[in-house]
């Protein structure tokens, strides 16, 4: 029997203040500069799930709501989502954060990692614990997710 984790066990925030090498010719973040820090954020969610090494597997959803520019805070804040036998779902939110401590988002982003071992095998992970409402609901969302992206798999999308 696989062992079992909590979704606390794993969330992860990453806080980053935006500095000028972050910024495009047009003032705002580059979106390269925040895709890479949203998928360290969910590698390193995945790897305190599974407490092995994972590699990212997809980057199913990722949506721009609003921009950041240079001087704000941006935080991210990720957590495992789903897990399967040897892959997890990991939803990565980002927010810009004023001196006041209020939070906008102005990103979401759903990826897939997979566990590994040293060779490249993939490996089973822990099952997932969900204690609230809102981690069964965004559960089932993401049971919807993976069923979705085997139906573009199979459409070769």
């Amino acid at each position: 029997m696989r062992p079992a984790k909590k979704v606390s066990a794993s969330m992860t925030e990453q806080q980053y203040i935006l500095r000028p090498a972050h910024i495009n010719p047009y003032g705002r973040l580059f979106g390269a500069q925040l895709l890479k820090w949203i998928d360290e954020v969910a590698g390193i969610v995945a790897v305190r799930h599974c407490n092995a090494i994972v590699t990212t597997a997809a980057i199913d959803h990722l949506e721009f709501k609003d921009p950041a520019y240079s001087g704000q805070m941006v935080v991210l804040l990720g957590q495992i989502t789903y897990v399967g036998r040897t892959s997890m779902e990991v939803r990565v939110d980002t927010y810009t954060e004023a001196l006041d401590g209020t939070r906008k988002m102005i990103n979401r982003a759903y990826l897939t990692m997979v566990a590994i071992d040293e060779q490249g095998q993939a490996i089973e992970v822990p099952t997932l614990i969900l204690e609230t409402d809102e981690q069964r609901a965004e559960h089932e969302a993401a049971i919807k997710r993976k069923e979705l992206r085997k139906q573009r798999r199979l459409e070769h999308f």
